[in-house]
C-alpha cells in the first residue's frame, strides 16, 4: 500500500491534480470510484497570502474525500512558506504538495511551477523552508525536466528528499513537451531507484493495464491518473479492481454514465451556484459522452445550455436514444 509520512493509502491509485478541473465535486465523485489519494488542484501561494476570495475557495474539501493533497504554487520562498502554513493550519488536507511542474508560461514566468527544474539548489531550499514550516507531509509533483538538454530529474527528487519531502510524483515528460509525445517510464524508475521516499509515476496511464504495466516497469508505489479520468470517473474503478484482482471490468451503461455526470453538476452547483456550476459543466459533460453514440448532437446542445434542468433534458434524452438501440439490437439478434 502507498505511505506517504504517517498517512496511509488504501490503494497506489492517485488522481493527478488537473488545474481547472480538480475541484471538491469532481474530487469527490473520483474518490467514491475508490481513488486511493486525491489531489486538489493548484493553488497560487499569493492568491492565500493575500486572502483572495476565489482562491480560498478553492481550499475546501469535504471530509468524505481524505486523504486529499493539496498542492501549491510559487516561486518565492516567504509566501510559499506563508501558504503552506495557513493550509497547515486551516484546511483539512492531509497532504501538502508543492507544483514543480506546470509548464504554462503565466506559471514559470513567475519562477513556478516547472521553472523550478533547472535548479535543485532552489528546490531544496524551497522544500526544507516549507517543511520546517509546517507539520502536514510535503511532498513535490514535477516532471522530469524543462527540456531534453536539461533532465534533472535524479538530482530534483534527491534534493527533494534531503529537504525533508515525504514523496515525489514524476511526470515522464518535460516542459517543453507540454502533454504532447510520449511519457518516458525509464526516468521514473532511474527516480525510484535513486531515493527512498515514495515515488508515483505519472503520465501515458490511459488503461487498468497501463497502471499495472507502470508499476512493474518502474517500481513505483503509486500510479497517477489525470486526463483519462475526466468524464470517466470508472477509470479508477476499473485500475484498483485489475490491481487488486487481476479481472478488467467492462464500461458502463449510458445510464450509469449519465446519472453520474448529473451527481457531478448537482455537486458543482452546491459548490458555485447554477449559472457558473452548468457552464463550466459543459466541458465535463463532453467528457462523460465520450464513447457514446449519437453524442454529436448532445454535445452541440450541451454548449447551449443554461440552467441545470436544461443540461439533465439533454442527458437524459441521450440515454432514452441508447436504450432504444439497445431493445432494437436485443430483438434483431
Amino acid at each position: 500500500m502507498l505511505k506517504i509520512g504517517n498517512i496511509d493509502m488504501k490503494n497506489p491509485v492517485v488522481l493527478a491534480p488537473m488545474a481547472g478541473v480538480c475541484n471538491s465535486a469532481f474530487r469527490l465523485t473520483v474518490k467514491e470510484f475508490g481513488a486511493g489519494l486525491v489531489c486538489a488542484e493548484m493553488v497560487s501561494d499569493k492568491g492565500i497570502v493575500f486572502k483572495n476570495e476565489k482562491t480560498l475557495n478553492m481550499l475546501y474539501i469535504d471530509e468524505r474525500e481524505k486523504p486529499l493533497s493539496l498542492q501549491i504554487f510559487g516561486g518565492e520562498k516567504e509566501t510559499l512558506v506563508e501558504a503552506a502554513r495557513f493550509v497547515d493550519q486551516n484546511t483539512n488536507a492531509d497532504i501538502i504538495d508543492i507544483n514543480m511542474g506546470c509548464p504554462v508560461p503565466k506559471i514559470t514566468k513567475c519562477d513556478a511551477g516547472a521553472k523550478w527544474l533547472l535548479d535543485p539548489n532552489k528546490i531544496y531550499e524551497m522544500v526544507s523552508a516549507v517543511v520546517a514550516a509546517v507539520e502536514k507531509p510535503v511532498t513535490v509533483k514535477m516532471r522530469m525536466g524543462w527540456d531534453e538538454d536539461h533532465i534533472y530529474a535524479v538530482k530534483n527528487a534527491q534534493a527533494v528528499e534531503r529537504a525533508g519531502g515525504q514523496a515525489v510524483a514524476l511526470h515522464g515528460r518535460t516542459r517543453v513537451q507540454m502533454y504532447e509525445g510520449t511519457a518516458n517510464w525509464d526516468i521514473i524508475r532511474e527516480v525510484k531507484q535513486s531515493v527512498g521516499i515514495p515515488v508515483i509515476g505519472n503520465g501515458d496511464v490511459k488503461t487498468p493495464q497501463d497502471a499495472k504495466r507502470m508499476l512493474e516497469e518502474t517500481g513505483a508505489d503509486g500510479v497517477m491518473i489525470g486526463r483519462a479520468a475526466l468524464g470517466d470517473p470508472w477509470i479508477i474503478y476499473r485500475t484498483v479492481q485489475y490491481l487488486e484482482t487481476g479481472k478488467l471490468m467492462g464500461e458502463p451503461p449510458v445510464r450509469e454514465k449519465m446519472d453520474v455526470c448529473i451527481l457531478h453538476l448537482d455537486r458543482l452547483i452546491a459548490l458555485k451556484n447554477e449559472d457558473i456550476a452548468v457552464r463550466e459543466m459543459r466541458k465535463h459533460a463532453a467528457w462523460y459522452l465520450k464513447g457514446v453514440r449519437g453524442n454529436a448532437n448532445a454535445r452541440s446542445a450541451i454548449n447551449e445550455c443554461l440552467t441545470r434542468g436544461q443540461l439533465v433534458a439533454v442527458l437524459n434524452e441521450l440515454v432514452v436514444e441508447a436504450e432504444a438501440r439497445e431493445q432494437e439490437q436485443a430483438i434483431v439478434s
